[in-house]
């Protein structure tokens, strides 16, 4: 019966990882749609992917990439307007300590953006779909900021999304095999099989000794 309890337990606990990854990858303006990734600006919206061409092929990310490399990040328009305006990118270092819970207020709170600043590419039109090629060196928590600004009423629109590089964080599955070792101990000893385990293990040991 606990065998079984068990193994309903942890089959339950995998399904539900087996289900997170997309979701669990959505960190701050990013967000995924059906099999897409999308970027929400304002009101601009955009598919959004990164490439390790050179590691990983056609290999496509929503945002934490496995290793470090060449990475091109893309902007495929679902705004027409976007064609239109100039995007500004930029990616900085992650200096909030919020990590992927990162929002713009915590990137509007840092005084020098300069000095953590990883690369910028200074606002510009690319009308079909944006695209940015950078060499990440090291792994590492970072940050991206995508800002548009409306040309007719001046209005600025900034998405920021967190991301990982090298995966340097502890994965979620981990902590679901974790939460189900401590279900079972739990299980065990709210029914006493743990202490009764115990003890039949101390008067083994304890015959063994008078033997």
């Amino acid at each position: 019966m606990i065998a079984l309890r068990s193994i309903l337990i942890i089959a339950g606990l995998l399904l539900t990882v087996s289900m997170l990854p997309r979701q669990a990858a959505a960190h701050g303006s990013v967000s995924p749609d059906s099999d897409l990734c999308i970027i929400q600006i304002g009101y601009y919206r955009a598919h959004f992917k990164i490439y390790l061409p050179s590691e990983k092929g056609h290999q496509e990310y929503c945002e934490d990439i496995p290793q470090t490399g060449s990475a091109t990040f893309i902007m495929e328009y679902l705004h027409s307007g976007l064609g239109d305006v100039p995007i500004d990118f930029r990616v900085i270092e992650n200096v909030t300590g919020k990590g992927v819970f990162t929002v713009l207020e915590d990137i509007q709170e840092i005084e020098r953006i300069d000095d953590v600043t990883l690369f910028h590419h200074p606002a510009s039109i690319q009308p079909d779909v944006f695209t940015y090629l950078h060499p990440f060196n090291k792994q590492g928590e970072f940050v991206g900021i995508v800002t548009v600004r409306q040309p007719e009423t001046g209005e600025i629109y900034t998405a920021v999304f967190p991301f990982e590089v090298g995966f340097a964080g502890v994965p979620v599955w981990a902590w679901f095999i974790l939460g189900a070792v401590i279900l079972q101990i739990n299980f065990l000893w709210m029914n006493g099989n743990l202490a009764r385990w115990r003890d039949k293990r101390r008067q083994a040991t304890v015959g063994a000794a008078h033997a």
